[in-house]
């Protein structure tokens, strides 16, 4: 059955990207591994332990924010945006060699904040009021937004499909974005998708909402995918049925599913057998996609199993 986006205009990469997801559901996950640095140490050791690559690399856009506070930030925060910088020609190697692109984006906030202030501790920036005419915030919001699509824009050029999922973990208070309440949130993802669409026509997007909040979803009109992040404890595998089940509640339409980020992979064979159809997951970055999450020999099994998806298996 045909799986139309939810923008009209959409690349025929995108569509085709889409449907290729959406027949894949309850028969192979795609597997998935954030990075956030220009080593991609990750992905380096999933080759060393498994022989596998992941299908789905996911590259970090936090240090793309225009309004990073350099003088008034922490060793750890500057580090962190170190390592971050040049991330995008990774993901121009990644797309060259055929993978998928995931982008997350810890935004620091457009206006005001230092230190990490993608977190709402961090900056006093109040989203609401993005969402008002004529106010410093919308401006400072507007203009970010602007140079991110810059920034997206040759990958749309390029005919490169990205599976964007902006404002992710909306539900929690702890990111700006979400600190406001669900309303807002959905606002904010609402002003993004009108100008990157139909302003910006970044149409090789594929738009993925990421929230288990029913009052927070923001519309099968402005969304493809829907997605959450799921942490389970160290060494503990799911096919994540009741998350899924929780998930689904949220649309009465029968939209793709993924795990936006996981600490432990999910338990392959299990889904195997179940057919819980989630179309991706995508491990945390750094020590999350090692031993103390999961074990050198479940992380092996898993890349290799018939149901798997990996690089060398991913056919688009």
């Amino acid at each position: 059955m045909e799986y139309l986006p939810c923008n009209k205009n959409a690349s025929p990469e995108a569509k085709k990207t889409l449907q290729y997801l959406a027949d894949l559901r309850g028969k192979g996950i795609l597997m998935g591994q954030h990075t956030q640095t220009m080593a991609q140490e990750e992905l380096e050791y999933i080759r060393e332990v498994t022989g596998k690559e992941p299908a789905l690399c996911g590259f970090e856009l936090l240090a793309y924010s225009p309004n990073i506070d350099y003088k008034n930030s922490s060793d750890e925060c500057l580090t962190e945006v170190k390592e971050n910088k040049n991330t995008l020609d990774k993901a121009w190697e990644w797309a060259s060699r055929g993978g998928l692109i995931t982008f997350t984006w810890h935004w620091y906030s457009p206006l005001g904040g230092s230190d990490k202030a993608f977190y709402q501790r961090y900056t006093d920036f109040d989203a609401r009021r993005v969402l008002v005419d004529d106010t410093p915030e919308r401006e400072a919001f507007l203009s970010d937004i602007g140079v991110m699509a810059d920034l997206l824009r040759p990958f749309c050029e390029k005919k490169v499909p990205i599976l964007w999922r902006p404002f992710h973990e909306a539900e929690g208070e702890w990111f700006w974005w979400g600190s406001r309440g669900p309303e807002t949130a959905k606002g904010l993802y609402r002003l993004m998708f009108e100008r990157f669409t139909n302003l910006y026509e970044l149409n090789n997007l594929i738009w993925v909402w990421n929230s288990p909040l029913a009052e927070g979803y923001v519309g099968d009109d402005v969304c493809d995918i829907i997605s959450r992040d799921i942490y389970l404890p160290k060494l503990t595998h799911s096919d994540y049925k009741e998350q899924y089940d929780e998930l689904i509640k949220i649309t009465k339409t029968k939209k793709i599913t993924a795990l936006g980020e996981t600490g432990p992979i999910p338990d392959v064979d299990k889904l195997s057998k179940t057919g819980i159809p989630w179309t991706w997951f995508m491990t945390w970055s750094k020590g999350v996609c090692r031993e103390e999450f999961t074990s050198r020999k479940t992380l092996l099994d898993a890349y290799n199993h018939p149901y798997a998806i990996t690089l060398d298996k991913l056919s688009l």
